[in-house]
């Protein structure tokens, strides 16, 4: 059956994990925002558009690189197995190809922009593809917890294109993300244990007890609420932020108390369903209160 070009657009659209890089960007784009405030020069929209279109490149020439790295993994486990590449729909060269395609042009605009952003960009694909995928995801059961510092660096990378400077602030941000990752991550990995243990990944709740995996699930989101505080104050935002803050951090809160004292699959696909919007909405609460503070 001929493949056409709508459906060839869509494939390589699909193998850079759309909602992934939507998250990642929005929380760069957020950063920008913000940066703005405390930059000396104002946003201008060439650059808005010059960081938005490097990182979403970046972070989709990440996602097509682990698909390829991980495309036996995910052929085996039965919530990828349909993903372009295990499913035949791209061959694995063409995405190898396609990804590096993506991340180079990712690192050139970012380069342009200015040295800071370029070495935020570079540091988030080696961590992403090398450290995580290549290196520690089949090996250590904590492959997360280093490989989840790449999620934090699209924020890093939104301030430096910004101030082209290191803050306190922009580091409290990366840090909320990379606590956020590991309990969206082995919340999944709790509802998706047989496809783990199939693909022999060793996800810290493929490995362990469930009550030790769930007790570093809720551990994770006990440290995300006084970090969301912190922001609060480092930042100078208002009570739109804080409400927004303290709302979502302590409805994702019960969401995880919940599987933790009546664990079941339901419960943790619930968990990992919640984790996205709450980070969505943190983000989100600082536009929101940064626009009614300027009004």
């Amino acid at each position: 059956m001929q493949t056409t070009a709508t459906q060839t657009i869509r494939n390589y659209l699909e193998v850079t994990k759309p909602p992934i890089v939507f998250l990642l960007v929005f929380t760069s784009v957020a950063t920008m925002i913000i940066a703005s405030k405390h930059a000396l020069q104002p946003l201008t929209a060439w650059l808005l558009v010059v960081a938005t279109v490097a990182i979403t490149s970046a972070s989709a020439g990440c996602d097509t690189l682990t698909s390829y790295v991980d495309k036996d993994i995910d052929a085996i486990m039965h919530r990828t197995r349909n993903r372009p590449i295990p499913s035949g729909r791209i061959s694995p060269n063409r995405a190898l190809m396609w990804g590096l395609f993506l991340s180079a042009i990712g690192l050139i605009l970012a380069y342009l922009i200015n040295f800071l952003s370029f070495i935020w960009i570079a540091l988030g694909v080696i961590d992403n593809v090398v450290v995580y995928s290549l290196i520690l995801k089949r090996r250590n059961p904590l492959n997360i917890i280093l490989g989840g510092i790449s999620g934090g660096l699209p924020v890093m990378f939104g301030w430096s294109a910004v101030t082209n400077a290191v803050e306190l602030l922009p580091i409290l941000l990366a840090a909320l993300v990379v606590l956020w990752i590991p309990g969206h991550i082995w919340s999944l990995a709790i509802f998706s244990r047989e496809d783990y243990v199939r693909a022999r990944v060793p996800m810290l709740p493929v490995v362990t007890r469930l009550s030790t995996a769930l007790r570093c699930i809720v551990s994770t989101i006990v440290l995300m609420i006084p970090f969301s505080i912190w922001i609060y104050f480092e930042g100078d935002f208002g009570l739109a932020y804080l409400a927004t803050a303290l709302f979502f951090g302590l409805w994702v809160l019960y969401i995880n108390l919940r599987l933790f004292l009546h664990p079941d699959n339901k419960m943790a696909y619930r968990a990992f369903k919640v984790s996205s919007p709450y980070l969505f909405a943190l983000f989100a609460g600082m536009i929101v209160d940064g626009l009614i503070s300027s009004v």
